[in-house]
């Protein structure tokens, strides 16, 4: 039993169970036990690998899609360059790098975010970007200059607290984690049920399809996501600029389990482990469409990874990279572009969504 269960299970026992998005938000950011807080989980070495990882080429071009919003923008200076969830820092130091070669003027524009919760994370940022002056906050809120702003988030959306709801014979409840004496093992004795009483749904998910789910159906929703969704689309309005965010999601809200968790490269049960395993869900992009327009910003997409990738030229820059490197390397931009844009891996699961000012041109891809 890790630390975190035996904490969480002492919550329960006295108060009570746990909203999913309650436990959800513990096992991934408890200040000392959560997911994120102790560790670097990407790699080999960890439970899960992004696409700046598996290719430099993926920073590369959102950096190249950077510049060319910025020069459409009339090189703003300064400029909020801003990323959300930066994992080690590698997305945005490819970025940075590709950019700085073709125009040093955007970097010495460019005032550089990182919205970073982890302590752990926060050190490898600083090691990648050691070049480059890096302000760190924990949310949009901590961007205090009103100036046009570009971000970037790439599987950041996927990791906030979800709330879920399931049909019952009276009508909707959530759905909690509890105890259950009678089980242990893998899950520590920590059980999904439902709350006590039926509740209204919250408006994001009132539609007719939702209504009309069965029995024993689940239905999802963000409110994490959707407010900085929400905040972020504002700032576009207000100050301009543009926003690029990759994550793995429908395109159409959907009735669905989509919760899972991952350790060790391996799927195992959400409630496993909780401060040990990572915990995502699919984002519903639906949603974040609609909260992106009622807030003041015009959405772009979404698009498929692979189709938007290969629009920004992912193959033919593989492929000039692999001319000048040993045959190892070479393998592995190789098989990196492919696994960022095969319909049978990340290609059509991960959407590509754009956010721009409501005023503003439709950026590279879309």
């Amino acid at each position: 039993m890790t630390e975190l269960a035996a904490l969480l299970r002492a919550r329960m026992e006295s108060q009570g169970p746990l909203t999913v998005a309650q436990y959800m938000a513990e096992a991934l950011g408890h200040p000392q036990w959560g997911y994120y807080m102790q560790r670097d989980p990407l790699g080999r070495d960890g439970d899960f690998i992004t696409a700046p990882e598996i290719s430099q080429v993926f920073g590369e071009l959102l950096g190249l899609w950077c510049l060319e919003y910025w020069r459409r923008m009339g090189s703003p200076d300064p400029f909020l360059l801003v990323e959300a969830g930066p994992g080690r820092g590698t997305l945005m130091a490819d970025a940075l790098r590709a950019v700085s070669s073709l125009d040093p003027a955007f970097p010495a524009a460019a005032r550089v975010h990182l919205v970073e919760t982890s302590p752990a994370l926060r050190g490898l940022q600083e090691k990648a970007l050691g070049d480059y002056q890096v302000t760190w906050v924990e949310s949009l809120e901590g961007i205090g200059d009103e100036a046009p702003m570009l971000l970037l988030a790439n599987e950041f959306l996927d990791a906030l607290p979800l709330r879920q709801f399931q049909r019952a014979e009276d009508g909707w409840r959530e759905r909690l984690v509890g105890l259950d004496s009678e089980k242990g093992g893998e899950t520590d004795g920590f059980c999904f049920l439902l709350a006590e009483e039926a509740a209204p749904l919250p408006d994001a998910l009132n539609s007719f399809e939702m209504k009309q789910a069965p029995t024993g159906a689940i239905i999802e929703t963000c409110p994490e996501a959707l407010a900085f969704v929400g905040e972020l689309s504002a700032r576009l309005g207000r100050d301009g600029g543009a926003a690029l965010m990759v994550d793995y999601g429908h395109t159409r809200s959907a009735v669905g389990d989509t919760l899972q968790a991952v350790r060790g490269h391996r799927p195992c049960s959400v409630l496993e482990a909780p401060g040990a395993a990572d915990i995502t869900a699919h984002v519903d992009f639906a949603a974040v469409a609609a909260v992106a327009r009622d807030s003041g910003a015009h959405v772009h997409g979404p698009r498929t990874q692979g189709a938007f990738l290969r629009d920004l030229g992912i193959e033919a820059r593989s492929a000039r990279l692999a001319e000048a490197v040993p045959e190892e390397q070479r393998r592995l931009l190789e098989s990196g572009c492919q696994r960022l844009i095969s319909q049978d891996e990340m290609g059509a699961l991960f959407k590509v969504v754009a956010l721009t000012g409501a005023s503003q041109p439709a950026p590279a891809g879309f």
